[in-house]
């Protein structure tokens, strides 16, 4: 079924709805026959050039006045350059009742938020939304291993060729895959040099997702299973006549997930015998695949979905489902093709029937009914079951066409592409889907959707009770995952590369575990005993493993990723983590600039404009005797540069005790390093910085920064502006975060239920 016309234009009446659910333009000013003496002035002096609410005039000045200045700050700055060419007429208590109104009328964030009659708008799923709930849905049918625990593989070896429970000699748990035993056989056994064999079974632990190449070197024979029991990845079981060889194959995979994964291989007169199994993974360098992605718990087939979808709409900072294109719409189908494909091929499992069955009729009803119900995330009524289900059976005899039927049908509806339908007040089901997409981006599981049919999602406590639940499910640590990855700007690290002269040593490989050193880092904080929030900031430990301990400098050398503490003033949680030093650096130089603008806008939550005019730093054109923080200073000085770089360039020399790949130094073009500065706050105040520390310590209390952690958060988990759910929504969720000891799930778990309740 590839053309769908009446869900097409279905589709296409969504978008346009949720095009004109678009929020109305800013309220005007509440009182205009009584202005205050400020908003007299303004009308007076300013509007002219800036409009009625700071919307800017065009060929006068069209930049919008908005930002995150204090009073002062904005008093100031009137002073000297409001009127153009007639600064004068506006001083003093007039430029400071000016700068009051400006900023509670329309230019601070909260004001902005306020004019903001945003309501939460009609969105399809996103692509990670899509892919997993296609998962999720075959999933209802088979079971799920829960928390893996990452204990390696099964491993069996046998003293012939074939598998056989008679001539199994070795059984043991692997942390690994990588054996060269030579012209020998495994000691300590009854093995035969020339003929012996071995199997490893278990699961692949998965922690973000995208493309995984699967490499297996031996020159014997072997078979590589990667999420599917019955047709190999790698299929070499004719080895290559003794000669090692390479064998490569790719394979999509979603974050959050096990997948089944077995290895079979022997030996049989070859004259050595040998086998190592690696990957690559999103982001990473290739190795030999570590233990903590190996479980020796079994796993199902997963329906993973890998028909390329164009990207969602991010301009918003945060991905959500507004576009609906025809590429998109092509998508979706190829998708939903997919999908059918795939429970066609696992039809009797997940019916739980055989071919030929007495009751294989009926099962294949109640596993398809079961599923369109799953895709649309509440119980179909008679008439829905015999429109979605039961004519397809009747209109064929073929089992398989009317499987491939239902299921195209199901996802290309609607009702299954577009995740947040209103009704006022919300059904049960309505807050069951609200709530799994904002911790899985997906759809619910068998309790949730059980407890909205009981009607047991009525009061906050019983929906806070599976929120709570749903956290210990390992897709809550993959959207949780997907957010610090989005916070911390990790998908900007895809290419970094340094001077090898510079820093020999830096490579592909080190910057690969550089980021699994944080990812550990992240993940024990975030699910750790203690998921304080400001521990992300100032802890004062990184996750090292030997090639790491020894690029770094460091006495301990661990063989495998291991907690290393360092002196507190020397290394302060993210803020001074080597992957995210070295991604805003140069390639031989620091950055300060770089370094700065991610602390203000993503540590601190502060915003910054786009520079007038780019200007690119070129190293050639400085004194050479100069300190990166003094080609910095002398690059922003003019005045136009220092509305923002006054904010920008303290942040960044706060870090210069750190060089282009994150290594503590104390001098810079042998001079000392200057960390000092002074970082002047929303309100005014004037915060003094004598190095990195005194940046962490800062940011970690600043209410600013909190601030706006929680709200990227609850961007990323709802996938709809914050202010939808009320002007107050963020500072109350600030609230509950304070009294909660700044605890990390727990404000998961508010998000995820104010976002179901609304």
């Amino acid at each position: 079924m590839h053309s769908f016309p009446g869900i097409r234009n279905l589709l296409l009446a969504a978008a346009l709805i949720s095009l004109l659910a678009s929020p109305p333009a800013s309220r005007a000013a509440e009182n205009p026959a009584h202005p205050s003496r400020g908003e007299a002035i303004y009308r007076k002096l300013c509007l002219e050039c800036h409009g009625d609410r700071g919307q800017g005039v065009r060929d006068k000045y069209d930049e919008v006045l908005e930002g995150d200045r204090s009073i002062e700050s904005l008093t100031r700055i009137i002073e000297r350059t409001m009127p153009d060419e007639k600064e004068d007429l506006c001083v003093g208590e007039d430029a400071k009742a000016v700068a009051d109104y400006i900023y509670h009328a329309f230019y601070s964030p909260q004001a902005r938020r306020s004019n903001q009659q945003a309501r939460v708008e009609l969105q399809r799923l996103t692509v990670p939304q899509y892919r997993n709930a296609v998962a999720d849905l075959f999933a209802t049918f088979t079971w799920r291993t829960g928390q893996p625990k990452a204990d390696g593989l099964k491993a069996k070896f046998y003293n012939s060729r074939g598998q056989r429970e008679k001539n199994l000699k070795i059984e043991r748990i692997d942390s690994t895959i990588d054996y060269d035993f030579g012209n020998k056989a495994p000691e300590g056994e009854d093995f035969k040099p020339e003929e012996f064999s071995a199997w490893w079974l278990g699961s692949l632990i998965v922690k973000e997702t995208g493309d995984y190449d699967f490499f297996v070197t031996s020159e014997n024979g072997f078979r590589l299973y990667v999420n599917d029991t019955r047709t190999p990845l790698i299929d070499a079981w004719v080895a290559s006549g003794g000669k090692k060889e390479e064998h490569k194959e790719s394979i999509f995979l979603l974050a959050g997930r096990t997948y089944s994964f077995r290895v079979l291989w022997f030996k049989f007169k070859d004259k050595s015998a040998s086998i190592k199994v690696e990957w690559k993974a999103p982001g990473k360098a290739r190795e030999i695949i570590p233990q903590r992605h190996f479980t020796t718990a079994s796993s199902p087939t997963t329906a993973v979905i890998s028909t390329p979808f164009p990207p969602d709409d991010s301009s918003v900072g945060y991905e959500r489902g507004t576009s609906v294109s025809k590429l998109w719409d092509e998508a979706t189908t190829a998708g939903a093709i997919e999908a059918a494909n795939f429970a066609v091929d696992q039809l009797y499992g997940l019916a739980r029937t055989k071919e030929g069955a007495k009751d294989k009729d009926e099962r294949l009803r109640i596993f398809s009914t079961q599923l369109v119900e799953r895709a649309f995330r509440e119980p179909l009524t008679e008439e829905e079951k015999e429109r979605y289900v039961f004519r397809h059976f009747q209109e064929t005899d073929n089992d398989q066409s009317a499987i491939k039927r239902i299921v195209a049908l199901a996802l290309k509806s609607p009702r299954f592409l577009y995740s947040n339908f209103e009704s006022d007040p919300p059904s049960q089901h309505d807050i069951a889907d609200r709530l799994s997409f904002a911790l899985w981006d997906s759809i619910p599981d068998d309790n949730l959707f059980r407890a909205a049919e009981k009607g047991q999602l009525k009061t906050a406590e019983q929906i806070r009770a599976h929120a709570e639940r749903m956290l210990r499910d390992p897709r809550a640590k993959a959207k949780m995952q997907g957010f610090f990855h989005h916070w911390l700007m990790m998908k900007e690290a895809q290419d970094i590369s340094k001077d090898e002269d510079a820093f020999p040593g830096f490579d592909d490989r080190l910057m690969a575990d550089l980021r699994t050193s944080l990812e550990l880092f992240i993940e024990d904080v975030a699910w750790g005993d203690r998921p304080d929030f400001r521990r992300l900031i100032m802890d004062d430990y990184l996750y090292m493993n030997q090639r790491l301990a020894e690029f770094y400098g460091v006495e301990t050398k661990p063989e495998a990723f291991e907690k290393v503490r360092f002196n507190p003033e020397k290394r302060a949680g993210v803020m001074t983590h080597p992957y995210l030093l070295s991604t805003f650096a140069y390639n031989k130089q620091t950055s300060p600039i770089h370094r700065g603008v991610f602390v203000t806008r993503n540590i601190l939550g502060r915003a910054l404009k786009p520079p007038p005019m780019a200007v690119e730093f070129n190293d050639s054109k400085f004194d050479p005797s100069l300190t990166m923080r003094e080609k910095v200073t002398e690059l922003t000085s003019p005045k136009n540069c220092q509305t923002c770089h006054a904010i920008i360039n303290p942040l960044g020399f706060s870090l210069e005790n750190f060089d282009a790949v994150g290594k503590f130094r104390t001098e810079d073009n042998s001079k000392p390093v200057d960390p000092s500065g002074t970082y002047t706050t929303l309100d005014g105040k004037q915060v003094k910085l004598s190095g990195a520390r005194d940046l962490a310590r800062y940011a970690a209390e600043s209410p600013v920064a909190q601030h706006g952690f929680i709200e990227q958060l609850f961007h990323h988990m709802v996938k709809q502006p914050a202010a939808a759910y009320g002007p107050e929504t963020i500072d109350q969720l600030r609230d509950r975060f304070q009294k909660d000891q700044f605890h990390l799930r727990k404000l998961m778990v508010h998000i995820a239920v104010l976002s179901a309740e609304h």
